[in-house]
């Protein structure tokens, strides 16, 4: 009996903290990796953006950075032969349930290549005329604005600033070099 309830304990705490995606963009206990963005952009690119097609398609995904917290990837995409280039931002954020059990939700979101330079561009605009603002010493200095359905906070911290992009309930960190490297590949790789 008492192994009986054993097994049946194990097979329960087993079955609670797997590693198991589910339908909702759900990972059960999962870390955030670069991989793990790479092989779920590649679903939402080709099912998402470009359309799934009968016709075999060839196209290009690389990831650009990731931001230190996880929260946040980003990735160019290419496709010549339906004229499509662009951006794609990976969402990833810690949430639990009722139950207590940890998961680790994601969303991605597209930007067309002319909006992902306007979107990259007006961060970018928006560092530079208020830098003296956000950059100031303490952690109390902040700039935002609305891009589309994103909201866009930039807080200084130290050193330089962090850019907090809330979308879709999410609130992803992406700090200084992480947004530098993204945009200075986007912009070398789009030409």
């Amino acid at each position: 009996m008492k192994i009986k309830l054993l097994l049946l304990c194990l097979l329960a705490f087993n079955k609670s903290f797997a590693q198991v995606k589910t339908n909702d963009n759900i990972w059960f206990a999962k870390e955030f990796s670069k991989d793990v963005a790479l092989f779920n952009a590649k679903d939402f690119l080709f099912k998402n953006v470009l359309g799934s097609s009968t016709e075999v398609v060839q196209f290009e995904i690389i990831p650009l950075a990731a931001a230190s917290s996880g929260e946040l990837t980003t990735l160019l995409y290419k496709c010549e032969s339906k004229q499509k280039e662009g951006l794609i931002l990976g969402f990833f954020g810690n949430y639990w349930n009722d139950a207590g059990v940890v998961y680790q939700g994601y969303a991605f979101k597209n930007f067309e290549k002319n909006e992902a330079i306007e979107f990259l561009n007006k961060i970018q605009t928006a560092i530079e005329e208020n830098k003296k603002f956000i950059t100031q010493e303490a952690e109390n200095y902040n700039i935002f604005f609305k891009h589309n359905d994103m909201d866009v906070l930039i807080c200084s911290s130290s050193p330089g600033y962090t850019i907090r992009l809330f979308w879709n309930g999410f609130d992803s960190s992406w700090e200084k070099t992480a947004f530098d490297r993204s945009k200075r590949r986007f912009e070398k790789k789009i030409k």
